[in-house]
């Protein structure tokens, strides 16, 4: 399916607005923004997927009920306190902001999803949050796309966004989404935050099925430090502005749409690994040649998630036993004596084991791969159809530095 790049990020789809502003939920920095809304001008479908962590957030508990209701307006989010582990008070706070973006909004409470990122432990600022749900939804804008992405930050070093469009059966149908994640990153379900906005028409059990599909696909598969957060969200609002005949099935159309929704989150989850807390390095693991895609995803996550590799890359040492012994230590079922390795990046491309044995290698042609700061490990078991990737990046001194005070 052929696919065109288009801006305007969670705003790009028809009949969707956002906004994002300041008002110091933990920053006094005023360019720091740390509430959003975005809304559909129109009652839209809702898919979503979240943490599996026990230690569920209140705004994860609040959007469970909205996702499994099927439908939603708009979704009210910050960054700068998780409310996590806040008790019976965190969960009232919780549908507070439900409550006060649906005045806003015209809308009911029940159709609000709530989200928000940051230190855990603390009670919500509500005279703060109170404040700046006002003043997002005052700011509500076609262009406001951009605005909520940097309102969602925390380490991020960037704001991550990200959007298509795809032609099918004469109706153009745009998918955009943003998300952040930067630390704490090793998902069960999808990323700290992704938020995407469809103007396609898809019945909510369709789409919650391709939300599932995509976030397997993406945000599963990326990693930066093997932690999973209490407040991880993927949330998907479908407006059905497009105009399409709805999906309702699995057919044809479900899986061009499905298609389309897995290559947004994909270059979503690709923006977390590159700004993963003082990486320096991006590393992508493609197997192929696995007994099936479930031995190739396990193979591919266990190498990228591995803190042995992920070091040996920060010093660009090409010590690709560790990389073998992360595939070894997987669940994923394999043949050793089969197995190939390579390393590749714009500095060229090296064989490092051939049958799972090793080679005499390069070493000066090596140093210059891994010079590279997007570093592609390549691994064929050469066993089955089977074919994943995952994507992380490498472990530097500034990780522990931003962690050892983060809530400073």
């Amino acid at each position: 399916m052929n696919y065109t790049k288009i801006t305007g990020g969670v705003t790009a789809a028809k009949g969707f607005l956002a906004g994002g502003v300041h008002v110091g939920v933990k920053s006094s920095n005023k360019s720091k923004k740390d509430v959003c809304i975005i809304v559909s001008t129109s009652l839209a479908a809702v898919g979503g997927v979240f943490t599996q962590n026990k230690f569920a957030a209140a705004p994860v508990e609040w959007c469970r009920q909205v996702v499994a209701g099927g439908v939603a307006k708009a979704i009210v989010a910050n960054s700068g306190c998780a409310n996590a582990c806040t008790g019976a008070l965190g969960l009232t706070n919780a549908e507070t902001m439900a409550d006060l973006a649906a005045v806003k909004l015209g809308a009911k409470k029940e159709q609000i999803l709530v989200a928000s990122t940051g230190v855990i432990g603390h009670q919500l600022p509500m005279e703060k949050i109170q404040a700046g749900i006002t003043k997002a939804a005052e700011s509500l804008s076609e262009s406001g796309g951009s605005q909520a992405a940097e309102a969602i930050m925390t380490t991020d070093t960037y704001a991550k966004e990200s959007a298509l469009q795809y032609e099918y059966e004469g109706n153009i149908i745009t998918i955009g989404g943003i998300a952040k994640g930067s630390g704490m990153i090793h998902p069960n379900m999808a990323t700290m935050f992704a938020f995407i906005t469809t103007d396609a028409a898809i019945e909510p059990a369709c789409l919650q099925k391709a939300v599932k599909a995509a976030a397997d696909k993406s945000f599963n598969m990326v990693t930066v430090d093997q932690d999973t957060s209490t407040n991880d969200t993927m949330l998907v609002l479908a407006n059905g502005q497009a105009k399409n005949k709805a999906i309702k099935t699995e057919d044809q159309a479900y899986q061009v749409f499905l298609d389309a929704l897995t290559a947004v989150a994909i270059e979503l989850a690709k923006m977390i690994a590159h700004d993963g807390e003082g990486a320096t390095k991006f590393l992508e693991v493609q197997v192929q040649g696995a007994k099936t895609e479930t031995a190739a995803r396990l193979a591919a996550k266990a190498v990228v998630s591995s803190t042995l590799v992920k070091a040996a890359f920060f010093g660009e040492d090409a010590n690709w036993g560790r990389i073998i012994c992360a595939v070894g230590n997987s669940e994923a079922e394999l043949d050793p004596e089969k197995v190939d390795i390579w390393l590749e990046s714009k500095g060229g491309k090296e064989k490092m084991m051939a049958s799972g044995a090793s080679l005499v290698f390069d070493e000066a042609k090596t140093a210059e791969i891994l010079k590279e700061r997007d570093i592609k490990v390549l691994i064929n078991m050469n066993d089955g159809p089977g074919a994943a990737t995952a994507w992380g990046c490498d472990l530097s001194y500034d990780y522990v530095k931003i962690n050892a005070d983060y809530r400073t």
